[in-house]
Order: structure tokens, then sequence, then C-alpha cells
């Protein structure tokens, strides 16, 4: 067994039912998903879109790609054929470009908003109120070719536990409070996406349902 199985296995011993893992393979080379592959890893993620295109033209045609990173509305196109969900919608306006890009392939994509919650510039996504003023406007129910699926955040890059557990249980309150405002009949409205290699263990405890491990199953990563 290589590492990268013995890891992999190590990870989903950790992660209980109805968790699933998306294994954040950017930056690494095919024989490194193949690895993963060929323990029973299904799902990958992945933040560029050229580079996920690359693979996925290459790699068995059961994987589903998860794209994970900050998107461009100009890159969408590419990868609408065949991404299996979108994590990390941060505006309006790229919700319709996935929309319009998936009609064309006749396709409808799953696609998760992102929240901010870390105490973090850098990170992308809509406020709690900016999410609220989104959904109350409702133009997304005329989106016939996405799905919102639920949710995506990221704590603050800490060590501060306490912090992180509050950031991610906050994004938890989130979530089921706009579930019941605007997707209780929604079946596919049902993913929290939060917790990486340094902290998705406190996201499992906050209720998280997709949890994003890239280096601690791959190793750190070349760029």
């Amino acid at each position: 067994m290589s590492t990268i199985q013995a890891n992999l296995k190590e990870v989903l011993s950790e992660l209980p039912a109805g968790v699933r893992l998306v294994a954040v393979s950017k930056f690494h080379p095919n024989e490194a998903l193949e690895a993963a592959y060929a323990a029973g890893q299904r799902i990958f993620g992945e933040s560029h879109v050229q580079e996920m295109t690359q693979k996925y033209e290459t790699l068995p045609k059961d994987i589903e790609w998860h794209f994970i990173g900050h998107l461009q509305s100009n890159k969408v196109k590419y990868m609408a054929p065949y991404v299996s969900m979108i994590h990390a919608i941060d505006s309006y306006k790229l919700l319709a470009e996935v929309n319009k890009q998936a009609a064309k392939v006749n396709r409808i994509i799953p696609c998760l908003l992102q929240i901010h919650v870390a105490q973090e510039e850098t990170k992308f996504g809509f406020t709690f109120d900016e999410c609220r003023e989104l959904l109350e406007a409702g133009e997304w129910k005329t989106l016939k070719n996405i799905h919102i699926a639920g949710i995506m955040g990221m704590a603050s890059n800490v060590d501060d536990n306490e912090q992180i557990k509050s950031e991610f249980c906050s994004l938890n309150r989130f979530f089921k409070e706009i579930k019941q405002a605007y997707f209780a009949d929604s079946e596919d409205f049902k993913e929290i996406s939060m917790g990486m290699s340094h902290d998705y263990a406190l996201a499992v405890e906050a209720g998280s349902t997709l949890v994003r491990v890239g280096s601690k199953i791959f190793g750190e990563r070349n760029y």
C-alpha cells in the first residue's frame, strides 16, 4: 500500500457515515490521484479549471470532480460539461453564468454558496446578510440548470480551536436557518462543505457533510 493509500485510509476511518471526503488533488500529478483512485476514492477537488480539465480528460470517467477554488465567470464554460459540484459560488453573477453554461450542455450543476465566516479579509464569500439578501430576492429560483446544494466556508487559519469551532458552528446554524426559510422542500439542499487537513475533525463535530482534505493525503504540494 502506498503512502497516499495509507493516508487516505486513515482520514476515511475518522469520518462518520454521511460525511464525504473530497480529496484535494490540485498541483498533484495523475499518479497521485491514481493511487487514491485505486484505494476507492472517487471525489477529487481542484481549484484551477485548466488543470482539472486535463485531469478529467486523462483519468477514469467515474471520478466526481469538485471545483473548490475561487472561480472566474469566464472559466465556467470549460468545466460545465463534466464538473460534479462547484463549492465556491460567491456572487449571483457567477451563479447565473454557471446556469447559462450548464444549459448549453444540458446539465444541472450542483452549487454551494460560499459564506465568509473567517476573521481574514483574504477569504471570498457572502456575509450572512448578503446571502440572505440573495435568497430573499428570489431571482435564483428562475435558474433551472443549477441546484443550490448547500453552503461552503473556511474557518480562520489560526491555532485557536475554540475560534475555529465557533466559526464552523455559526456556518451550521446559518445552514439550518436558510434550509428552513428557503429550501424546506428541497432534497438537494443538504451539504455543508467545511473542514480541511488541519481542522476537519472540528468541522465534522460541527456538522460538516463534505471535508476537503489535501496535504494530509497527498503530502505537501509542489508549487
